[in-house]
């Protein structure tokens, strides 16, 4: 995954933040605070309710590198706040994403974690490390679409400027759905049909156990140029689709896994999951169109110890990031009161009682 270190590259380094928004040369760091000028004087921004703050906006051809920020980190500020993206002056967003989805983990919830594209380092630092390309120009957002102030947010946008940006250049796209609750017998649809070229890179899933038992025997499927009724891709199992088996606790690795399990100590049962799937070793390219979804089903043993599967409807949501070319509108995401609906309330047992398996 380490790129070539010791090769020179003839192109130049940036960074944006509110010490330098819009990451000009020589120009960082010039606000002053009661220390003087250039002292720490502009590291971070109050953001009000339904205020839009830009975080990067430059001209290309370039490479965003690494996103870093930290924030009110409450479910609510988590789901409520949302970063878009918009590429070479599209009027549309090919990033629309609540920001704690984004960062690695559903629900507005947090925990360390890091993998090959994220990272929540110590549960309070929020980062990613996808490489978004752009031609001509780039600009990120960041709005605050609940009902209450942010008292500070702080960040960094590292890119580079003249990077090659050719016809074969992939555009990086996010986008947020939520279906709570899902239905019965229909698939969960994780990425809606996309026409052109492309890679689907991965998603973020939350799911919210609605009843008890185990609810991941859903199977992934992934429908390529031209699939109609049957997919070219089909898993075994949800868990199976993270590299795990036999249910899943909290875990992490470099392409998959599980960072944010809690589980009722009563019923034992898990009531909300977390979970990640990066296609970088094993990646699924389209030519014409794709659609990714997963199934919808859970499982139970029977007392012969054999294992039962049934139809289930729970509640599942899915930040999906892909690569595509030409660019078309994302669905319209969910608003802000769907959202944030069933999970603002964290339950006691949240903070000690995770890392259970089924």
């Amino acid at each position: 995954m380490l790129p070539n270190l010791t090769q020179y590259c003839d192109i130049r380094s940036r960074s944006a933040s509110f010490e330098n928004p819009k990451g000009d040369k020589g120009k960082a760091g010039s606000a002053a605070s009661h220390l003087g000028p250039g002292r720490k004087g502009a590291a971070w921004h109050t953001i009000h309710a339904g205020e839009t703050a830009t975080l990067l906006d430059a001209d290309g051809p370039g490479m965003i590198r690494h996103i870093w920020m930290t924030m009110d980190l409450s479910p609510k500020m988590l789901r409520g706040c949302v970063i878009r993206a918009y590429w070479d002056g599209a009027d549309q967003p090919a990033i629309e994403c609540p920001v704690g989805d984004f960062f690695g983990i559903a629900h507005g919830r947090t925990n360390h974690f890091f993998n090959a594209l994220q990272a929540m380092q110590e549960g309070v630092g929020l980062n990613s490390y996808f490489q978004m390309p752009f031609a001509k120009h780039a600009k990120i957002t960041f709005t605050n679409e609940t009902p209450d102030t942010m008292g500070s947010l702080y960040y960094s946008a590292d890119y580079t400027i003249g990077d090659q940006i050719t016809d074969d250049t992939l555009y990086f796209h996010c986008a947020f759905r939520r279906e709570n609750p899902t239905q019965m017998t229909r698939d969960f649809v994780i990425l809606p049909t996309r026409r052109g070229r492309g890679r689907f890179l991965g998603c973020v899933i939350g799911a919210r156990n609605k009843s008890p038992q185990w609810w991941g025997e859903g199977e992934f499927k992934v429908y390529l140029d031209g699939d109609t009724d049957l997919p070219t891709i089909c898993g075994t199992g949800t868990e199976d689709y993270l590299g795990s088996a036999w249910g899943v606790g909290e875990h992490y690795s470099f392409y998959s896994g599980a960072p944010y399990i809690a589980c009722d100590p009563n019923s034992k049962w898990q009531t909300l999951a977390s979970f990640y799937r990066f296609h970088i070793a094993d990646p699924i390219f389209f030519a014409q169109d794709i659609r990714v979804d997963m199934q919808q089903i859970g499982g139970g043993f029977l007392p012969d110890g054999s294992i039962n599967v049934y139809e289930r409807s729970d509640d599942w949501s899915v930040a999906a990031f892909w690569y595509q070319t030409p660019g078309q509108p994302l669905e319209p995401m969910p608003p802000y009161e769907e959202r944030v609906a069933d999970i603002l309330d964290k339950r006691p047992y949240e903070e000690g009682y995770r890392r259970q398996k089924i």
